[in-house]
């Protein structure tokens, strides 16, 4: 599959590890995909983030990305089907971090280093990168480019296209935003 991707979406699933490796990570995440996606300048899929989310809000949604990694990854309606039960997400959040410190929970266990070579994907990175597929053959589109990547990671589900939707990034959005400006209504 990875002999279809265009130069920029290989360079975001580089980026991707990259963030990973730097962040300490065990694995690759829909999140380092996400940040390696807001690294990038003139591809299509940076053309829609800097449309639909413009730098200047960049700092709030890598914040929200964050919080919801300390909330170890329960996106808003885990956290409110929680509270349904009875359960404060916040309140656990605060008692293991005050037991074990700041984002105990944030569920990238940290690299020991004993291990060499390449960081593996998580299944939900996997599951995106096959998206991204899927979505540049619904579309007619020969190769896979950065901005199949960014509808994938919208259209997953999870914290992610959570936390991208709350900044206006959806699949719609996007898909407004990448469409060819001869297709544009």
């Amino acid at each position: 599959m990875f002999e279809r991707f265009t130069k920029a979406a290989r360079a975001v699933v580089k980026g991707a590890v990259e963030h990973a490796e730097r962040g300490g990570a065990a694995a690759v995440t829909q999140e380092h995909l996400l940040l390696s996606l807001l690294d990038r300048e003139d591809t299509r899929a940076a053309d829609a983030l800097r449309t639909l989310c413009p730098p200047d809000r960049r700092a709030s949604l890598v914040a929200d990305l964050a919080d919801a990694r300390r909330r170890a990854g329960l996106s808003r309606a885990d956290t409110e089907a929680l509270a349904d039960l009875g359960i404060d997400v916040g309140a656990i959040v605060a008692r293991v971090e005050e037991t074990h410190g700041a984002g105990a929970l944030a569920g990238d266990r940290k690299d020991s280093g004993r291990r060499s070579g390449r960081r593996p994907f998580s299944r939900e990175a996997k599951t995106v990168l096959e998206k991204s597929l899927r979505v540049a053959l619904a579309r007619a589109d020969r190769e896979i480019g950065d901005e199949h990547i960014l509808l994938a990671l919208t259209s997953t589900g999870g914290v992610v296209a959570e936390v991208l939707a709350d900044h206006g990034v959806t699949y719609a959005s996007v898909d407004t935003a990448v469409l060819p400006s001869g297709h544009r209504a």
